[in-house]
């Protein structure tokens, strides 16, 4: 935040030139002191640049560990350590007039320097306070905002993660009804499991003629009688119960099989065979049997 005018004091002039002639006779001073020649033209622009850097410092207002009277302190002690120079300087050359004087230029522009930078300032900017006041607010603005957007990928994330869940879901579902479907397709060109034969004993016809006399042979049965009209064996009572369109589950097939009234547990196994699973174990048909049975 700006604490300076745009319009410059008339003390910059002043301020200006004593610097020049300070550093010039700074750099004289320090070049003789040392007795170096032109290698101590190095010390002499160091301290030069120090001098220089700490009123640019102050001028921009810096900080140091959020406190501001930390450069122009230390302004003033590179000011004192430039006048102890000078007037060892002048001691040196047994010269009190040098010894004397010498310091002054750099302290009278340090002097100006801190009457221009004053004089620069804007009466109507912020306080110290009120500008760290309102550097703490920026530094929670910028804090609290990081922290929501950690806040909104996280929940990014965790959408991202339920989403890929629910599609591996619905593909393992799809998948499984398309199996389903595949099953229910395929069941109604299974073939019943084909009747094994006894073994034929040797000389045995694989095929015998039921009738080898062809039909000419009178048949006898001690216990039949000639005039009494033959009667056919009864038919099984699983052959009047409906047949379904598809397959069947076996629990469907022996409830189909209790509702019209065939509760022979040899009858509804026949019947769920029929219609349903081939190979449907007895115990099974007895177990859903005895359930409908009871419900009845």
């Amino acid at each position: 935040m700006k604490t300076l005018r745009r319009i410059r004091t008339p003390l910059l002039i002043p301020a200006a030139a004593l610097s020049l002639g300070s550093l010039a006779w700074t750099s004289w001073s320090l070049v003789d002191l040392l007795g170096a020649g032109a290698i101590g033209l190095t010390v002499a622009i160091g301290a030069d640049v120090i001098w220089g850097s700490v009123i640019v410092a102050e001028a921009r207002g810096v900080r140091v560990a959020g406190r501001r009277w930390v450069v122009p302190v230390i302004g003033i002690v590179a000011m004192v350590a430039v006048a102890a120079f000078l007037a060892w300087h002048g001691a040196s050359r047994d010269s009190v007039p040098m010894a004397v004087v010498g310091p002054f230029l750099p302290l009278g522009a340090k002097v100006i320097w801190m009457l221009a930078l004053a004089d620069m300032r804007d009466p109507a900017a912020l306080t110290e306070d009120e500008q760290l006041a309102l550097a703490e607010m920026e530094r929670g603005l910028v804090f609290e905002q990081a922290q929501h957007e950690m806040k909104m990928r996280r929940l990014a994330m965790e959408g991202d993660f339920l989403l890929a869940k629910v599609g591996v879901d619905f593909d393992i579902e799809l998948a499984r009804q398309e199996k389903s479907a595949e099953l229910w397709r395929r069941r109604p060109i299974e073939l019943p499991t084909a009747i094994e034969r006894p073994a034929l004993g040797p000389g045995e016809d694989p095929d015998p003629d039921p009738d080898p006399d062809g039909g000419s042979r009178i048949r006898t049965d001690p216990d039949l009688d000639p005039e009494k009209p033959s009667v056919d064996p009864e038919p099984n009572p699983e052959d009047a119960l409906p047949l379904p369109a598809g397959p069947m589950t076996t629990q469907d097939a022996v409830r189909i099989a209790v509702e019209g009234n065939v509760t022979d547990p040899d009858a509804v196994l026949r019947y769920v065979r029929k219609v349903g699973d081939t190979k449907a174990k007895p115990d099974t048909v007895s177990r859903y049997l005895r359930k409908y049975r009871r419900s009845a």
